[in-house]
C-alpha cells in the first residue's frame, strides 16, 4: 500500500471520534507499530485534529473531513470527464461505480470545487451503440480477467463466418466505439484481440493460470498485436 493510501486509511479509521490504539491501527494496516506512531505524527503536523498519545489510542475530533484541496482544477476535470466517459461506454456495473464515485468525489469537495465539478464542459454519450449485452459482456470480461478465468467465446469474423474459441482473458481496450479484449486463444496458441461485439455468446469454463509467454506482460512486449 502507499503511504498517501495508509494515512488516508488512517484518517478513515479514526473518523467518528473512534478510540484505536496503534497496534490495532498496525494489525489493519499491516505495517508495525512504529510506522503508525510516524504518519500520525505527519498526519497531525498537517493539520489533522488527531488527539491521544502511544500506548493509549488516537481519537479525532469530530467534524473533520478530507481536505478540500485533495484535488485541484486539473484534476477535477480528468475525474469527472473519466467518469463520464466510463458512465457512457463502460459495462453497466462499471456504469453505475462510475456514478457512484462521481457522487462521492462531489462529497468532499469544497463548495468553490464541487461548482467547478458541476460545469466540467466533458461529456459523453452513448448514440445508442451500447447495447444492455454488450454492457454485460464488458462486465463479465473484466470480472474473468481480474480473477483469471478461461473464457469460451462463440465469435463472428468480420465476415460473419463463427468459430468456437476458448481464450484466457488478459484485459480490455476501449478504442473509441468498440471495446476489445487481448488474450491468450488456445485454438491458435497465440495472443488476439476480440471484439465484443462480435461475440455472439459466452461462457466461464474453469480457472487458469499464467504461464510464461502467455501473460500481458509478453503480449506487451510483442507489440502491437495481430488481428
Amino acid at each position: 500500500m502507499r503511504r498517501a493510501d495508509r494515512l488516508f486509511q488512517i484518517v478513515q479509521y479514526l473518523r467518528g471520534g473512534r478510540l484505536l490504539t496503534a497496534q490495532t491501527l498496525a494489525e489493519r494496516l499491516e505495517v508495525t507499530k512504529r510506522t503508525i506512531y510516524r504518519d500520525v505524527a505527519d498526519l497531525i503536523g498537517s493539520g489533522v485534529p488527531i488527539e491521544g498519545e502511544a500506548g493509549v489510542g488516537y481519537v479525532m475530533r469530530a467534524g473533520y473531513d478530507l481536505p478540500p484541496l485533495m484535488f485541484n482544477s486539473e484534476e477535477i476535470v480528468a475525474l469527472v470527464a473519466g467518469a463520464r466517459m466510463i458512465r457512457a461506454w463502460g459495462g453497466a456495473q462499471m456504469a453505475a461505480n462510475a456514478e457512484e464515485a462521481l457522487v462521492k468525489i462531489e462529497a468532499v469537495l469544497s463548495d468553490e470545487a464541487r461548482a467547478k465539478a458541476a460545469s466540467v464542459p466533458i461529456h459523453a454519450f452513448t448514440m445508442g451503440d451500447m447495447g444492455a449485452d454488450v454492457r454485460e459482456r464488458i462486465d463479465r470480461i473484466e470480472a474473468a480477467s481480474d480473477g483469471r478465468i478461461r473464457l469460451e467465446l462463440d465469435y463472428a469474423d468480420q465476415h460473419g463466418a463463427t468459430s468456437a474459441r476458448v481464450i484466457r482473458p488478459l484485459g480490455l481496450w476501449f478504442w473509441g466505439k468498440v471495446w476489445t479484449v487481448v488474450g491468450w486463444c488456445e485454438l491458435r496458441n497465440d495472443f488476439r484481440m476480440f471484439r465484443l461485439d462480435r461475440i455472439k455468446g459466452m461462457e466461464e469454463i474453469g480457472p487458469f493460470k499464467p504461464e510464461k509467454g502467455q501473460t500481458l506482460r509478453d503480449f506487451y512486449a510483442l507489440g502491437f498485436p495481430k488481428n
